[in-house]
């Protein structure tokens, strides 16, 4: 396993795409988080919403280069042929995946780290006192909400490279990913019996995942936070448990 882990981060590292992925998820977070939490209508008293929240609206962007990090990471070495090379080296095909996986969330986890962070502290920044306490990471449901939020991009990255080694086309894979992250909560939105509407927004990767954000009127959420991140848990469970069983069965 240590050499497939050498070889993966020797892959990552070596590359401009990567380094260049992870600014940019820091930064689109950071700045749409800003932007979100300047629109908030606030007094002394406090702010109309859920500050945290829209403290942190900014991961549904830095969803977006995370997917597109991970998704590279597998399908990359299809396009140039180069997963021959790597199969060759590392005979074992399941723990090159575990490898891919574990050097991808080692290389994300300090960039989800450093968006989530910065979203806060811009949040704090572009809110009037005391309303901007509540970002603190001393307040208890916000510790939650930032560290879910960053294992939520940890677990997108995870669903993304699942699917990347299933289907090991860049462009498919991307377009897959980004409506299941984007599209899919659109048309949740917009079906009209509230059933079916609240059942989607329960099993979405997105829209329950993000619920982990919340820190107010938890009682009207479709599904509780870390239910809902169990639930982002469980399609990249399932994306990397099918890609393990593909990557298996089929010839590089």
């Amino acid at each position: 396993m240590k050499p497939a882990l050498l070889a993966e981060w020797t892959k990552l590292r070596t590359v401009p795409g990567p380094l260049w992925l992870l600014l940019t998820t820091a930064a689109a977070t950071a700045a749409l988080s800003a932007g979100a939490a300047s629109v908030l209508s606030c007094t002394p008293a406090g702010c109309n919403g859920d500050v945290t929240r829209a403290s942190l609206m900014g991961v549904q962007l830095g969803q977006a280069p995370v997917a597109v990090l991970a998704v590279l990471a597998i399908s990359g070495e299809y396009g140039s042929g180069m997963i021959r090379t790597t199969l060759t080296a590392v005979p074992r095909r399941a723990a090159v995946l575990a490898a891919k996986a574990v050097t991808l969330a080692g290389v994300l986890a300090p960039a989800a780290t450093a968006a989530v962070t910065g979203s806060l502290l811009a949040g704090r920044l572009a809110l009037p006192s005391p309303a901007d306490q509540a970002l603190s990471l001393s307040h208890g449901p916000t510790l939650r909400a930032a560290v879910g939020s960053v294992l939520y991009l940890l677990l997108i990255a995870l669903l993304s490279l699942g699917i990347a080694t299933a289907v090991r086309d860049s462009a498919t894979s991307i377009g897959i990913v980004l409506a299941l992250l984007y599209v899919v909560p659109v048309v949740g939105a917009a079906i009209g019996d509230p059933h079916w509407q609240r059942l989607l927004q329960q099993t979405a990767p997105t829209s329950a995942g993000l619920a982990i954000q919340a820190t107010t009127d938890l009682t009207s959420l479709p599904i509780t936070p870390w239910a809902g991140l169990g639930v982002t848990a469980a399609w990249s469970f399932t994306a990397l448990s099918t890609a393990a069983l593909v990557l298996h069965k089929r010839d590089p």
